[in-house]
């Protein structure tokens, strides 16, 4: 009976100085986003790298020494280039896709020294698109040359999981690299292309007295 109280306290102890380290600081992240589609089995048809940013808040929720549960919203503008050689007029189209997502993530965050490993799931909802292509395109029986809007029906959710590396500068302001891969297609129309994202910024991390 001595040794089962004496365990218990020891435990009861355990768990005093797990929520003695528990702490709460909100931040800001931003940078930018390398965003392209993964390839297709159309010969054809290639995607390329984008360019654009990403802007979110975060809520980092320290549970001990070592992880780190931060839930976050954010802004992230990223879509595709991509390059179609038609196979029966051997006509090159250029166009660039662009989709806005608010994401929702649940980042699982192990600290090691001033180093961190990022892992977690996202809900990514589409709330714009946008997409222009140059080359010859086909309108009530004319041919012509120039720009107009690209028709594509997107999926309007995505599923993504991100996995990345940070580093503290000092104690509120960080650096972090991440890739994030969907696993929903980006379009609706039985083509099975996904996001994949490749992002670089930097992390303000506020204290709260």
């Amino acid at each position: 009976m001595k040794k089962v109280i004496a365990v218990a306290f020891l435990c009861f102890l355990g768990l005093n100085q797990v929520n003695a380290q528990v702490t709460f600081k909100p931040g800001l992240r931003a940078g930018a986003n390398f965003a392209h589609f993964t390839q297709i089995e159309d010969p054809n048809q290639k995607f390329s790298s984008l360019t654009d940013v990403y802007l979110g808040v975060f809520g980092a929720l320290k549970v001990s020494k070592v992880y780190t549960l931060q839930p976050e919203i954010t802004y992230s503008r990223q879509g595709s280039k991509s390059q179609y050689i038609s196979p029966i007029d051997n006509n090159t189209y250029n166009r660039t896709i662009k989709n806005s997502y608010i994401s929702i993530a649940a980042i699982n965050k192990f600290s090691f020294n001033k180093f961190s490993f990022i892992v977690g799931p996202s809900i990514d909802i589409r709330v714009s698109d946008t997409g222009k292509q140059l080359g010859q395109a086909y309108d009530n029986n004319n041919y012509y040359d120039g720009y107009y809007n690209g028709v594509t029906s997107f999926n309007g959710v995505d599923l993504a999981f991100t996995a990345g590396l940070g580093y503290d500068i000092t104690p509120n302001f960080g650096i972090e690299a991440r890739i994030k891969k969907g696993i929903i297609p980006v379009d609706s129309n039985n083509w099975d292309y996904t996001n994949v994202v490749f992002s670089v910024g930097g992390t303000y991390t506020f204290d709260l007295k």
